[in-house]
Order: structure tokens, then C-alpha cells, then sequence
């Protein structure tokens, strides 16, 4: 019989990577809050501690791990520093991304091969490192965080929606492959939710966008972090290779 219970919540240990701010922070809070261990990892390691330091207040583990995900040898470093001082990764969360937008025809190279290697790449490559020990256990949650224009397009922005787009057939791929070993793999797509990332963007822009959302609001990364505790959990042990758009309606 499959050990779906191989450990209590309390010692599980999840990573988040781009867990500095916004969508990762909020994801690496809530699911310390729910008694998992948490690795924080980003490149800034003076924003990982402070909110490493957040999560302690409560009560709760947590551990800053410096990344790069844009770099090979800085994943494989980064994961087996964690996997040697704190434990065996139960739950993955692939959450760091960038952007490198322009127009299709005027892209440079370097902004394609960038934004394709931290978010695709990196993501695939974290997944490599964590795979093992889940097929051990033969218990795992890995959860792409992709993007609604990986879905719906979105001019000026090939590169991160090739990436996006990439993401959610891995997501299916590595599901097919893993699902016989007890380890679910599962993508959210979130919409247009209220970060640093978005911030930049000018007013007209963002009013049009949400004339374009039917619940008539920007998503907050604490919405993207409840999905993510849901796809994490033992609830979700039937759900694998599954898409779950977080977006307010604005694209169905």
C-alpha cells in the first residue's frame, strides 16, 4: 500500500524559489502557517532573511538559501546545501521568474535566452534535483507557478510567455511520469496580481485590464499562495498534471 502518510505536516519541508517577495513570499507564509519548514530561496539573501525572520516570529522554521536560477551550478549548489543541513524536499514550489520584455522582431537574443533559462530551465532543473528523494518517499507536491498569457498570448512578451507556455507541458510531462510514485505535479496560472513586478505598469494599462477581469479586482499573491497550499496538501493527492487558473475570471 502507498504510504500517502510516510510524515505528519509538522516535519515537512517545502522550498520556494523566488521567495524574497510577492508571490513567493506569500506562498513560503502560508505554508509555513500550515507547519511546513520552509527554504526561502532567492538571490537576495538580505530580503530572504527578513522574511525568514517574519516566519520565526510566529513560531515556525524557516531557512534563506541563496539561488540563482539562471545559472546550472547555483541550483545544484543551492539544493544540495538544503538537502544537507535541513532534510529531504517533500514539496517544491517553482516560482521564481523574470522578464525581459519587447517586441518580437527587435528581441535580443540575450533577453530570450535569459528569461528561457531562469523560467523554464531552472525550473526543469530544480525539479531534477528533487525528484529522487520524492521517489523514494514515493511522496511529493511540485507546483510550477506558470502565468495566464501562457495560456491566452500576450503581445510583447514572447519570451516570457514561450516560458510560461514551456512550463505548463512540463507540468503535464513530469506528472505522467511521476504519478505511478506517489508524487503529484500541478501548475497554477495567476492572472494579473498586484506585486512588485506589476507595479510598473502605467495606470491606463492596468484600468484596462481591469475592465477585463469579471470579479472586478487585481489578485493578491496571498490568493496564489491558497492554491498553492491547496496543491500541497494531502487533499490534493488525486490531482496531478492539472492547470488551476487563478485570475478573477479574465481569461477562461
Amino acid at each position: 500500500m502507498q504510504n500517502y502518510y510516510h510524515c505528519s505536516l509538522s516535519n515537512r519541508i517545502a522550498f520556494i524559489t523566488g521567495a524574497s517577495r510577492g508571490i513567493g513570499r506569500a506562498c513560503a507564509i502560508s505554508l509555513a502557517g500550515t507547519g511546513h519548514r520552509v527554504i526561502l530561496a532567492a538571490r537576495n539573501l538580505e530580503k530572504l532573511e527578513e522574511t525568514a525572520a517574519a516566519i520565526r516570529a510566529t513560531g515556525a522554521q524557516a531557512d534563506p538559501v541563496e539561488i540563482d536560477m539562471s545559472s546550472p551550478d547555483s541550483i545544484k549548489s543551492a539544493f544540495a546545501k538544503a538537502s544537507k543541513e535541513i532534510g529531504r524536499i517533500d514539496i517544491l514550489v517553482n516560482n521564481a521568474a523574470i522578464t525581459r520584455d519587447g517586441l518580437a522582431m527587435r528581441m535580443k537574443q540575450a533577453d530570450w535566452d535569459t528569461v528561457i533559462q531562469t523560467n523554464l530551465s531552472g525550473a526543469f532543473l530544480a525539479i531534477q534535483q528533487v525528484l529522487p528523494g520524492m521517489m523514494r518517499e514515493r511522496w511529493g507536491r511540485i507546483v510550477n507557478i506558470s502565468s495566464v498569457v501562457g495560456e491566452s498570448g500576450n503581445a510583447g512578451q514572447a519570451n516570457y510567455v514561450a516560458s510560461k507556455a514551456g512550463l505548463i507541458g512540463l507540468t503535464k510531462a513530469i506528472a505522467q511520469e511521476m504519478g505511478s510514485r506517489g508524487v503529484t505535479v500541478n501548475a497554477i496560472a495567476p492572472g494579473f496580481i498586484d506585486t512588485d513586478m506589476t507595479a510598473v505598469l502605467p495606470a491606463d494599462l492596468k484600468e484596462k485590464m481591469l475592465q477585463s477581469i469579471p470579479v472586478k479586482r487585481f489578485g493578491t499573491p496571498e490568493d496564489i499562495a491558497a492554491a498553492v497550499r491547496f496543491l500541497a496538501s494531502e487533499e490534493a493527492a488525486y490531482i496531478t498534471g492539472h492547470v488551476l487558473d487563478v485570475n478573477g475570471g479574465m481569461y477562461m
